[in-house]
């Protein structure tokens, strides 16, 4: 846990998708819940997939998008726990090869070794899914422990209207 006040800190993986617009939702959540929070956005993403003024504001951190320089101090305490909110396919397929080019990816690889609990929801378009790699991902990530939602394709539903993105799930699914 961390220095402040007994807190959990949770990383929160932001993938460039546009349900990504609302992950404030996830991080008052969060802190709801008494968790602190700590963003990490794919390079992507922090191209007006969503807020970055808003979200530095409501965690009162910094959003990590790219390594630090050797001697920078860490902004951010280790995770007790990491979300994936929206997992785009890109990045789950990166995350299971073990390709970390991006600061993102990395600490997705890298928590694994570190035994960090780590849940996702996933927003992948259905054609998308379909991909014999993707599913692949799923389940090595699974088999890595890795706890994913319902799978979000963003979609909307016979009557038009588009599904609510279940950001709290990935929450629960930290028990």
């Amino acid at each position: 846990m961390t220095e402040q006040a007994g807190k959990r800190f949770l990383y929160v993986v932001v993938c460039a998708a546009g349900i990504a617009a609302e992950v404030s939702k996830l991080i008052t959540a969060a802190q709801e819940r008494d968790w602190e929070v700590g963003v990490i956005a794919t390079p992507v993403a922090m191209n007006g997939f969503f807020d970055t003024d808003a979200v530095r504001t409501q965690t009162g951190r910094p959003i990590r998008s790219a390594w630090r320089m050797p001697g920078d101090p860490r902004p951010f305490p280790p995770p007790d726990a990491v979300v994936v909110a929206p997992a785009t396919f890109n990045t789950v397929n990166k995350w299971a090869a073990g390709l970390a080019d991006t600061l993102a990816v990395a600490t997705l690889c890298e928590t694994y070794g570190l035994g960090v609990p780590v849940a996702v929801l996933p927003c992948v378009a259905d054609a998308l899914a379909a991909h014999p790699a993707y599913r692949e991902s799923l389940i090595r990530l699974r088999g890595m422990g890795v706890r994913f939602g319902e799978p979000y394709s963003g979609e909307a539903g016979e009557d038009g209207v588009r599904p609510e993105f279940g950001w709290e799930r990935a929450l629960d699914l930290l028990g």
